[in-house]
């Protein structure tokens, strides 16, 4: 227990140093749409607050395997450096009674992944994409103004003669319709309103009695076309492209959800092999997490250099090596070209065949071949 106790203390500091700077890294690579809608929608503090704490959950769990092979690695390299597993040996220690610890909490790891994966994951999506839904709802209740001409939505331009925010109509509107590549709508009627959908995440402009004049960029053609009613859609990609979508994704789905879904999908659709893929998914992702950690055993017993920094290295190699694996059999998956049944656990079955053959090397003391050249290149 003593030594199990040492193992873990050399772990544990780790893993939450390096999730925490992934964590910190994945959330300022989304700062940049984030800051965009603090500066062009006016977005505040409670709302961005918000928005982090629900884009949390999937970042976590994303960053969970890697953590795993970064903490396991970098602690048996520090014990490996310091000649302390040659020690243990000495004692009669083999390197699969130093196994336990790094079981138990890489099995820890896993607990937490499937939790992360099955609800909280779902539940952070769900609430991130309802959270950009109400900023649209704002913008369009708050962002039009009577006899002014205004941009509540990216190259959507209205003009009003009298609006009333709290019934949602307006009188006599005048609005230019830029989002379409080749054609711009301008949209005049008597009568509008203002109709919300947050189900599916639309906002609809129903304009009654008017006309629309579309006119080609390049001004080569002209169309005039008159309506009792017409609607306008907006959703959430018109206020933040990129972060949102009208059809709620495989990934803000629960597990009841999902298998609702895969029920009335017919087999064969992207959808379908998407719903299937993300369900598997929230099995594959743990088990990568606990064999991750098991293969930084053999990595950092072997690999016997100095400073963390050839553990990280070692292991952001690696899980680069995975998720691109990961992210080939995801769209292998989807198109149907191969069933998500079996595409899914590719990359767990290679990393199981990875930890098998790392394992017997270094119990054997044999060496681990790409190890070896990396070694030279190191020395």
């Amino acid at each position: 227990m003593t030594l199990y106790k040492y193992i873990l203390n050399e772990i544990w500091p780790t893993f939450f140093a390096s999730l925490f700077v992934m964590v910190f890294i994945m959330v300022a690579s989304q700062m940049l749409s984030i800051t965009e809608l603090v500066i062009t929608r006016g977005v505040g503090v409670a709302e961005v607050v918000g928005i982090v704490i629900y884009l949390l959950p999937d970042i976590v769990a994303f960053a969970l395997p890697a953590v795993s092979l970064i903490a396991v690695l970098v602690a048996f390299l520090r014990l490996s450096a310091d000649s302390e597993i040659i020690a243990l040996k000495s004692c009669g220690v083999s390197l699969y009674q130093m196994l336990p610890p790094v079981v138990g909490l890489s099995f820890l790891g896993l607990l937490f992944a499937l939790v992360m994966g099955v609800f909280v994951a779902p539940w952070g999506n769900r609430s991130f994409k309802d959270l950009i839904f109400r900023i649209a709802e704002s913008e369009v209740t708050v962002g039009i103004k009577e006899r002014v001409f205004s941009e509540p939505f990216d190259n959507v331009v209205f003009y009003v003669n009298r609006y009333s925010s709290r019934e949602k109509r307006l009188k006599d509107v005048f609005v230019i319709d830029r989002r379409d590549k080749r054609v711009t709508n301008t949209i005049v009627a008597e009568e509008g309103r203002i109709l919300l959908h947050p189900n599916e995440r639309i906002i609809t402009l129903r304009f009654l009695r008017g006309t629309i004049f579309l006119v080609e960029k390049d001004l080569k053609s002209a169309r005039t076309i008159g309506f009792k009613s017409y609607d306008l859609n907006i959703s959430l990609k018109d206020i933040l492209a990129g972060l949102a979508s009208r059809k709620k994704k495989p990934h803000e789905l629960s597990v009841g959800e999902l298998l609702k879904q895969l029920e009335e999908t017919p087999k064969g659709e992207v959808r379908y092999n998407e719903i299937m893929r993300e369900l598997l998914e929230k099995g594959s992702m743990p088990l990568a997490v606990f064999l991750m950690g098991i293969i930084g055993v053999p990595l950092g017993a072997r690999l016997r250099a100095r400073g963390r920094s050839a553990g990280i290295g070692v292991s952001l190699a690696i899980f680069s090596v995975y998720y691109l694996c990961l992210a080939g059999m995801r769209s292998i998956c989807s198109t149907g070209i191969l069933s998500p049944a079996i595409g899914v656990w590719i990359p767990d079955f290679f990393l199981l065949i990875s930890c098998i053959y790392l394992l017997r090397r270094a119990a054997e003391e044999r060496p681990i071949n790409f190890l070896a050249g990396l070694k030279q290149k190191m020395a």
